[in-house]
C-alpha cells in the first residue's frame, strides 16, 4: 500500500472505514492508521467522523503517467524515451544524473509528488507541499557542448509562460530561471523555478538535466515564511489540472531540448523580452554578500541581461549574480 492508494480511495467524496480501507487495500486496521497519520504530517487536510470514517477534507488529483504519455502527440512521445512518476524523491534532477550515470537519461521526464531535498538556483531550499506542485526533470545528451546551451533556462521559462497564457494565466519572467504570475494590480508572485545543471566537455557531449518546479494550488500555510511573494496555477487559471499541464508543457519542452543547440536562445530572445518583469525598472543586483543597483534593460542573443548603471552598462552572466525587483 502506498500513500497514492490511499488517497485514490479517500478522494471520490464519500467516508470510508478503516475496515473498509483495510480490505480495499488488503492491510489491517492497523497499517490503515499508521498511512492516516503520514498523510496529516504530510498536511493534507482530512475529515474524520465519528461512526463513518475519513475522507479527504478537498479533492487532491494524482499524476498519472500512462495518461500523460496517452496525451501527448506521436512525436513528443517519439522523443520521449522513458517517464517516471515517483511519490517522493529527494530530488528529480539527481534522480536523471544518477540515470545518466547508469547509461540512461536522454529523453527521460521524472514526475514527483513531493520533493524531500529540492533545490533552486545557488542552492536554495525549495519546499513543496504533497500533491500540490507541479515538479518534474527532464534529461538530454548535447553533441555540441556547453557554450551551446546558452539562455536554456530562459528559453524554458518563455515555454512555461506560453502555457500557462493560453489558460488565461498572466505569466512575467524574472531573469535568469523564474516564472511569475501577475495580477491585475501590478503585484506579483513567483509561480515557478528552473534549475538547469550541465555537465561534461565545454566542445563537445554533455549532458543537461533541466528541473522545473511549479505552484499549482498552493495552500495558504505554505505561502508564508518565504522572503518573495509567491502564487500559484489555481490562482488564476483553477480548472488547469497538473496532469493536463504536465502535458502541455513536455508537448513544447521535448521540442525544444531537440532543437536547442541548433537553434539557440537567440530564437526565444524576443518572446523572454516581451515578459520581462523588471525592464526599465530599478534592480537590485546580488552578487555574494554584495549588493548594488540598477536598471534592468533586454537580454541579448546568449541570454545575459544588460543593466545601466549611471552612464555605464553592464552584461550580467547569469551563474554570477541574481537580480531582484524593488518596489
Amino acid at each position: 500500500m502506498t500513500i497514492g492508494d490511499l488517497i485514490r480511495l479517500l478522494s471520490d467524496g464519500n467516508f470510508h472505514s478503516g475496515q473498509q480501507l483495510g480490505e480495499h487495500l488488503g492491510v489491517s486496521r492497523a497499517a490503515v492508521w499508521k498511512q492516516l497519520k503520514k498523510l496529516e504530517a504530510l498536511g493534507i487536510p482530512m475529515e474524520t467522523v465519528k461512526g463513518q470514517g475519513y475522507r479527504l477534507a478537498q479533492p487532491l488529483e494524482l499524476l498519472d503517467g500512462s495518461q500523460i504519455v496517452s496525451a501527448l502527440s506521436r512525436q513528443a512521445r517519439r522523443q520521449l524515451v522513458q517517464l517516471f512518476v515517483e511519490e517522493t524523491l529527494p530530488s528529480t534532477n539527481a534522480y536523471l544524473r544518477e540515470r545518466f550515470e547508469q547509461g540512461a537519461g536522454h529523453g527521460e521526464v521524472c514526475l514527483v509528488e513531493q520533493q524531500s531535498a529540492g533545490r533552486g538556483r545557488r542552492g536554495r531550499v525549495w519546499t513543496t507541499p504533497w500533491g500540490r506542485t507541479l515538479m518534474f526533470s527532464v534529461g538530454w545528451r548535447f553533441e555540441t557542448g556547453v557554450a551551446a546551451l546558452e539562455g536554456l533556462s530562459l528559453a524554458i521559462g518563455v515555454v512555461v509562460a506560453q502555457v500557462l497564457e493560453r489558460h488565461g494565466a498572466r505569466a512575467l519572467l524574472k531573469w535568469p530561471n523564474d516564472v511569475l504570475l501577475a495580477s491585475p494590480g501590478g503585484e506579483w508572485g513567483k509561480l515557478a523555478g528552473i534549475l538547469v545543471e550541465i555537465s561534461g566537455d565545454a566542445a563537445g557531449p554533455c549532458e543537461a538535466v533541466v528541473g522545473v518546479g511549479i505552484n499549482v494550488d498552493l495552500p495558504a500555510e505554505f505561502r508564508i515564511g518565504f522572503d518573495q511573494p509567491v502564487a500559484a496555477v489555481h490562482d488564476q487559471a483553477p480548472g488547469l489540472t497538473r496532469n493536463i499541464l504536465a502535458v502541455e508543457l513536455l508537448e513544447r519542452l521535448l521540442p525544444l531540448m531537440a532543437e536547442f543547440e541548433h537553434q539557440g536562445f537567440g530564437y526565444w530572445q524576443e518572446e523572454w523580452n516581451a515578459r520581462h518583469a523588471f525592464a526599465g525598472h530599478q534592480v537590485d543586483i546580488l552578487r555574494g554578500n554584495e549588493r548594488e543597483t540598477g536598471i534592468a534593460e533586454s537580454v541579448d542573443a546568449a541570454g545575459n541581461l544588460w543593466v545601466r548603471q549611471g552612464d555605464l552598462r553592464r552584461r550580467l552572466v547569469g551563474g554570477e549574480v541574481s537580480v531582484r525587483g524593488r518596489s
